[in-house]
């Protein structure tokens, strides 16, 4: 665990919970496995195996207890964000760590519970476009962006930014030539087959659809993100500022 000899390598605290989003995870876990002197841990309360919003299953390696103190902390997103944001046990963790770590992270719905655990008010963040409203609502100043640097703070919007995601977080702690051979190495060369990637590039009836089936879930969210403002205390009218531009 990160200890006296952390100096000598830099130690990524990823965290676990059921129903995150793999992509979330795995994605900036391959850029950051190929991060010189890069130390991962997977981080949960337990070292029971953690199964994704869609069936692939993760082994922490790392209980909660046995962690002192992070370079980077990393937080995915997914379904299972809605659960870990009134979790107790989870926003104590994430607001200890993110008190120490060097740099506080997140991907997708993940900065939601960076802002629920109060680590990204007063901050510049992104998240997932379908939430980018509520990540507003927790007194974050939302930009519609791939990739947001607020000083220590560096969030990625949806799901595939987490490649993005990775490749920032190693040219901002290795320089921009090691991240550019590690985007040869991992023939990052994306040419999406369909231009819907994104709520300005979708054509109107995808994004319709898109979202009347996520209406439901996203309400849902709604709800669990007043209740978290209304215990962290914030105030309405600062809540929302999005960016119009989408850069995705």
């Amino acid at each position: 665990m990160p200890s006296e000899e952390q100096s000598s390598y830099i130690s990524i605290g990823m965290v676990l919970f059921p129903n995150l989003t793999q992509l979330d995870l795995t994605a900036p876990y391959e850029v950051f496995s190929r991060i010189p002197n890069a130390k991962i841990y997977l981080l949960s309360p337990t070292f029971d195996p953690v199964r994704s919003e869609r069936g692939l299953t993760i082994i922490p390696d790392t209980i909660f207890d046995h962690v002192s103190s992070l370079d980077i902390l990393f937080i995915p997103g997914g379904q299972g964000v809605n659960q870990v944001m009134e979790d107790a046990q989870f926003l104590s963790f994430v607001t200890e760590q993110g008190q120490k770590a060097k740099y506080i992270t997140s991907v997708c719905t993940g900065s939601l519970l960076l802002a629920a655990a109060g680590l990204l008010q007063g901050y510049r963040a992104t998240t997932h476009w379908l939430s980018i409203e509520l990540l507003g609502m927790l007194g974050v100043e939302t930009v519609a962006e791939r990739v947001v640097i607020d000083r220590n703070r560096i969030t990625g919007s949806g799901i595939t930014a987490g490649i993005d995601f990775g490749l920032v977080i190693a040219s901002e702690l290795c320089g921009e030539a090691v991240a550019r051979e590690i985007q040869l190495m991992l023939e990052y060369e994306p040419k999406p087959p369909f231009h819907s990637g994104s709520p300005q590039s979708a054509e109107p009836a995808i994004l319709e659809s898109v979202t009347t089936r996520r209406k439901d879930i996203q309400d849902a969210r709604r709800e669990l993100v007043r209740r978290v403002a209304t215990r962290l205390e914030i105030n309405k009218t600062l809540a929302v500022s999005v960016l119009d531009t989408f850069n995705g």
